[in-house]
């Protein structure tokens, strides 16, 4: 589905989605070009809970949470520098 057919099957609601197809614009936002929708949830925190426990899961997969009264997901994409805490090498001395 496009983000506009998204919107009108689900109005007004938060929902975990999944991108199937999305590419990065010069500019750093994530267009997402076609979109699988997970769920649907009561709230913002029940999403994000959603969203957190299938990024745990699969996490090479695109999720997001996002509400369906924005016109544009509009995500911008952040380069992230250094070492995440997971992957860093611990060396005892």
């Amino acid at each position: 589905m496009r983000w506009s057919e998204v919107r009108k099957t689900y109005p007004d609601q938060w929902i975990v989605v999944e991108a199937l197809e999305a590419h990065t614009t010069p500019d750093s936002r994530r267009q997402l070009d076609q979109l699988a929708v997970i769920d649907r949830c009561p709230d913002g925190t029940a999403a994000m809970r959603l969203y957190r426990s299938l990024h745990r899961q699969y996490p090479l997969r695109e999720f997001y949470f996002i509400h369906t009264s924005r016109t544009e997901p509009d995500i911008i994409e952040r380069q992230w520098l250094g070492i995440r805490r997971g992957n860093a090498l611990i060396s005892e001395r």
